[in-house]
């Protein structure tokens, strides 16, 4: 297993750090635990999704412990990589010093694309087609970042 200063620092920032960077938090932690640190957060707190806890809790991956942070809580850690996940992040995201990178990977709002369900298991069907879209992207990890930077 990699030490920690072995392993690939990265950041996946949303607007508030309630659903995407969060599930993107506990895929990454759950699949690439062993060679990518991994945080989250956001321009602004909106606290923990519960559909997003759900739906991650039914890909067998529990995100019920992560909160939401700001950027503020994450801003001294020298991070290799911030990966913004949506369009109002990556044009909002402060400066991080250093050798870090910036990286956008956009994805839908799960909340969003949900507000006019007519169901709850409609709504659930979308934040479960990001969930599955997110973890896609995140097997791809660390080898997509280099690439992803340098296009």
């Amino acid at each position: 297993m990699a030490t920690k200063r072995d392993k690939i620092t990265l950041l996946f920032l949303c607007t508030g750090n309630s659903c995407r960077s969060q599930m993107a938090e506990g895929w990454t932690r759950h699949l690439k635990g062993d060679h990518i640190e991994v945080y989250s957060a956001g321009i602004e707190s909106h606290g923990l999704n519960p559909h997003a806890v759900r739906v991650m809790e039914e890909a067998g991956v529990d995100i019920s412990q992560q909160y939401s942070k700001l950027t503020d809580e994450v801003i001294d850690i020298e991070f290799d990589y911030v990966i913004t996940l949506c369009g109002h992040a990556q044009e909002n995201c402060p400066f991080f010093p250093g050798k870090t990178k910036r990286i956008h990977k956009g994805f839908d709002d799960p909340p969003k694309l949900a507000e006019h369900s007519r169901s709850e298991e409609e709504a659930l069907g979308f934040y479960r087609r990001v969930r599955d879209e997110i973890k896609a992207y995140i097997e791809t990890l660390p080898d997509s970042l280099e690439q992803k930077y340098n296009d």
